[in-house]
């Protein structure tokens, strides 16, 4: 009789690049992490489990030059909302099946910080991997870190995976 697999929940957002439609570089960097010094050649012993929260804009359109005149013009926002994010979904499972790990996926929508801590309780994964920006003091302020609030209050052990400083953008709050 096998034991259970170690389950390794790790949170996935698209890039803020402008017009870069991928995963952030900081999750991809993580997710990479995770599988290279974590599960390794181990593919039967770990489930990776990947969480995407997609924030609301406050007032809810980002940015749009668009006009919306009707109920179906909302729908087909929140359908090219959703695609996105299940497009993102999609580039982390099919590495996962490249190599054999098992995974599963989901999207909430919510602030970030918070939904993953509350994903973590309703989960239970062994452990919580987030990418990290590497900000400094001063950006952190006013940014503000995902990963931060998720190692003081994820209710797991938590690893935070910088990017390597050569991937970083110009703009250092950009991923």
């Amino acid at each position: 009789m096998g034991s259970e697999p170690t389950k390794v929940m790790v949170a996935v957002n698209a890039s803020t690049i402008k017009d870069y439609p991928h995963p952030s570089i900081s999750c991809k960097r993580a997710f990479e992490w995770t599988l290279e010094k974590i599960v390794r050649s181990n593919t039967s012993d770990f489930k990776i489990l990947l969480l995407h929260v997609q924030v609301v804009d406050e007032d809810g359109f980002d940015d749009v030059d668009s006009i919306y005149a009707s109920p179906d013009d909302f729908r087909d926002m929140r359908e090219s909302n959703k695609a996105k994010g299940l497009h993102l979904l999609e580039f982390f499972v099919n590495k996962c099946h490249e190599i054999g790990v098992g995974c599963e996926a989901w999207i909430k929508i919510g602030d970030p910080k918070d939904v993953i801590c509350q994903e973590v309780k309703r989960v239970r994964p062994d452990f919580l991997v987030v990418g990290s920006r590497g900000l400094g003091r001063f950006q952190k302020v006013f940014v503000g870190t995902v990963s931060a609030f998720c190692v003081k209050h994820a209710e797991c052990p938590v690893m935070t995976i910088k990017r390597n400083a050569d991937e970083t953008p110009s703009d250092a709050a950009d991923d």
